[in-house]
Parts: C-alpha cells; sequence; structure tokens
C-alpha cells in the first residue's frame, strides 16, 4: 500500500467519517463534538453533541442526520443551525443506537446493539427504518453488535457490519425499505468489523479495533489489501478530490473508558486507495 498521511490529531475517539462538500466530517464521541477537517488539516467545530455515541449522515436534500445514540433519537439540523427530532427510535429500543447509512431513495437505516455496552451482558441488536414520511419500522433482529453499514450503488443491498459474529452480511432491500435474503456477504476469519465503506468494484473496506488495521475484502471473503495501524481503527471512509483516498479513524483503545475522553490518541489517517467510493454512504 501508499505511505499513511496524519491528516488530524488530538481527538478523544473518532467514529463516523463522511466525505461531504469537499471535507471529512467526524464524530468525536470523547469529546462530544462533530467535527469537519480539510485536506490542509483545517478543523471546524461544527457543533457539540450532549450524547454518545452519535453518528452521522446526510438526506438528498441536504439535511444532516444525526443518531443522538444515548437518547434514541435522530435529529435533523435545520438551515439555521438548530436540531429538530427528525424520529424517536425509542419505541424500538431502549438501549443506545449507533450507526445509520441515507440510501439514495431517501430511507434511513440505523441500528441499535441491543443492551448497555457499559455495563450490560451481550443481547443481539436489530436494524431500524425510517421512511421520508417519518415512519420507523424495525426491519431486521437478530443481529450481532450491528456496525456500520453501506447501500450498493442501485439501492438494492445493505450491507451491515457484525462486530461480534466476525462477518459482513447482506440483506436485499425491497422497494418498501424492508431488508429480506439475509446472508453472509464475508466470513472475516477473527477480523471485527466496525465501521465499513463500499468502492467501485464491489469491495468492502471495514476498519477492526482489536486487530488495529483496515481491511479491504471482496464477497466471500478474500482479503485483498490491509493497512496495519498501530492502534484500533474505529471506521473509514473514501473521500477526497477523487473519491479514491482511504480515510481511517483510530485511536488506542482501553475499553468501554476510552469513550469517556479522558485520552486524546484519536488521529485521522489517510492513504490513496485503488479504487474510489461508490454506493452509500455517499
Amino acid at each position: 500500500m501508499p505511505e499513511l498521511h496524519t491528516l488530524l490529531t488530538d481527538l478523544a475517539l473518532g467514529e463516523s467519517p463522511r466525505w461531504h462538500s469537499g471535507r471529512l466530517w467526524l464524530s468525536d464521541w470523547g469529546a462530544h463534538e462533530l467535527l469537519a477537517v480539510d485536506l490542509a488539516g483545517k478543523r471546524e467545530l461544527i457543533t457539540s453533541i450532549a450524547s454518545a455515541p452519535f453518528c452521522i449522515d446526510w438526506l438528498p436534500d441536504g439535511r444532516l442526520l444525526v443518531v443522538s445514540g444515548g437518547e434514541g433519537l435522530l435529529l435533523c439540523r435545520e438551515p439555521g443551525g438548530s436540531f429538530v427530532t427528525y424520529a424517536d427510535l425509542t419505541t424500538l429500543s431502549p438501549y443506545p443506537w449507533n450507526e445509520i447509512v441515507v440510501d439514495g431513495r431517501g430511507n434511513v437505516y440505523v441500528n441499535t446493539i441491543g443492551f448497555d455496552f457499559l455495563g450490560g451482558e451481550f443481547a443481539p441488536g436489530s436494524i431500524a427504518l425510517v421512511t421520508a414520511d417519518g415512519a420507523v419500522r424495525q426491519v431486521a433482529d437478530g443481529v450481532a453488535f450491528p456496525n456500520g453499514m453501506a447501500v450498493t450503488p442501485d439501492n438494492a443491498t445493505l450491507i451491515l457490519a457484525e462486530s461480534y459474529a466476525n462477518r459482513l452480511t447482506a440483506f436485499d432491500i425491497a422497494a418498501d425499505g424492508s431488508l429480506a435474503n439475509r446472508r453472509t456477504w464475508a466470513n472475516l476469519d477473527g477480523g471485527y468489523p466496525d465501521g465499513i465503506c463500499l468502492d467501485a468494484t464491489g469491495a468492502i473496506w471495514y476498519a477492526d479495533v482489536p486487530n488495529k488495521r483496515c481491511v479491504r475484502v471482496r464477497e466471500g471473503g478474500e482479503v485483498l489489501q490491509t493497512v496495519d495501524l498501530d492502534r484500533g481503527c474505529f471506521a473509514c471512509m473514501l473521500g477526497g478530490i477523487d473519491n479514491q483516498t482511504l480515510f481511517m479513524v483510530a485511536a488506542a483503545w482501553g475499553g468501554a473508558a476510552s469513550m469517556e475522553g479522558g485520552q486524546r490518541t484519536g488521529l485521522v489517517l489517510s492513504v490513496e486507495a485503488p479504487a474510489p467510493r461508490a454506493g452509500w454512504p455517499s
């Protein structure tokens, strides 16, 4: 792989990177901050978010969505900068909500791990769908610590990282946004997928915290590239001028206490990738 570059330092715990309007946007869970950084490394504090975890994506009309995970709310940023409730997810689960992806039709998928990460015992999680008319319903359950999600360019398939099952899982997306035909997209042979993104060849990049790496795999599990790091990799996203730069958010992981922001080991690293981004998150 080409040489690694450091784009940003002094993060508490970076997550949910997205390339949007010429900058990388990301959540700093430990600092409760939503940041944007340009390719020169200049950062901007977009807003502070009291809840953690929180993840981000955009509706087709350009409005920013934020998963306020601890509150169980999906928030939407209005043109004036204020946030309003877009959907209440507490009707489906009382546990923290995690990752989000908006597909090309404006359907919003959000997942919950299904248990109290800071002190509870493991239980399977689920995926919720929020449609453009504000309706909320569960579309998948029994997933083992759901994390990053991606949707293929044809809006036909959703791919999910199941961190505790060491696999990527695929679902067919029906015309009404429902998920069906659940299947294993790739077994990861000891990999723990966190954030993911899809490239134009149909391969998936997945971040891996315990193994301190970011890995590119094709459907079926063949490993195409591996970027080894010196700390846990929490999420990744393709972006940059040609959408062919791989951005990775990484930090030293000391267990759940790392989410409290006491350490500042978080980085954003970048490297040239073999193929550009495709599908969603876009």
